[in-house]
This record gives C-alpha cells, sequence and structure tokens, in this order.
C-alpha cells in the first residue's frame, strides 16, 4: 500500500493543508513545544495572595479591635456622672466613685485620692481621646 502523502505533511481530507491550526508542530524543523510548569506557577500564586489576604485580615481585624476598643472607652465615659458640659480639647478624668458609678472630673489622679480609671481628651467629633487608662478596666 502505497501513500499518498508523505508523513511530514499535515493533511486532512476535510481542512486541507492544515499545519498552521495545528496545536502541535507538524514539521521536523519546528521548534520543540514544551508545557509549561502551570502547577508550581498556580501554587506560587495561590502561596502569594493567599499571604496578602492573610495580611489584610489581619490589618482589618486589628483595626476592628481597636475600634471597639474606643466604642468601649467612649461608651464607659458618655455613661459616667457628670454635671457639667464638657468643652472640646480639654483634659478630663474618668474615676470610680465610692458607691461603685463611675464620674467625670477636671481633678487629676495626683491631686485626689479615688480610683483612677482613665485620661481623656473631647476632640470636635465629640469623640473621647484615651489618653491614659487603667489597663484591666474591660476584662
Amino acid at each position: 500500500m502505497e501513500k499518498e502523502m508523505p508523513d511530514n505533511i499535515a493533511f486532512s481530507e476535510e481542512q486541507g493543508y492544515n499545519a498552521s491550526l495545528l496545536p502541535y508542530a507538524s514539521n521536523v524543523g519546528a521548534p520543540v513545544i514544551k508545557m509549561d510548569d502551570l502547577v508550581s506557577w498556580k501554587s506560587r500564586g495561590i502561596s502569594t495572595v493567599n499571604k496578602e489576604f492573610e495580611n489584610k485580615f489581619n490589618e482589618l481585624k486589628m483595626q476592628y479591635q481597636n475600634l471597639m476598643n474606643e466604642y468601649e472607652w467612649n461608651e464607659l465615659v458618655y455613661n459616667a456622672k457628670f454635671s457639667f458640659e464638657p468643652v472640646i480639647g480639654e483634659i478630663y478624668h474618668l474615676y470610680r466613685g465610692d458607691d461603685g458609678i463611675n464620674f467625670l472630673s477636671l481633678i487629676s489622679p495626683q491631686e485626689w485620692n479615688k480610683e483612677h480609671i482613665g485620661t481623656f481628651k473631647l476632640n470636635s467629633d465629640k469623640k473621647w481621646i484615651v489618653l491614659n487608662q487603667k489597663d484591666s478596666v474591660f476584662q
């Protein structure tokens, strides 16, 4: 049985000479086609992206914890007893009274012998900024 075409020619009955359409080399002089190592590329990419997500998650978690801490301090100060209107930019001190009720005062802890909870400053957004705090208040 004799072949009509030699082995090194890409020809099919349906498409004719289709060497330029084939996904592989059909000529002896064509360059070698090597498959890229996609598994290692994917694993490096996944590792890099997961590290980035983990860092962003930890950053957001830290921001959330700081926000909750600010919220708890503001809640504590706003629920304290005081009989004056606080002035923005002024420094105030939060104390626990003998009756267990928290109260806000202008008197510093060095001038008074009361249980000092924290020192705060009221900012222009009416948010209390912690300047000095007792560590074990929220545990």
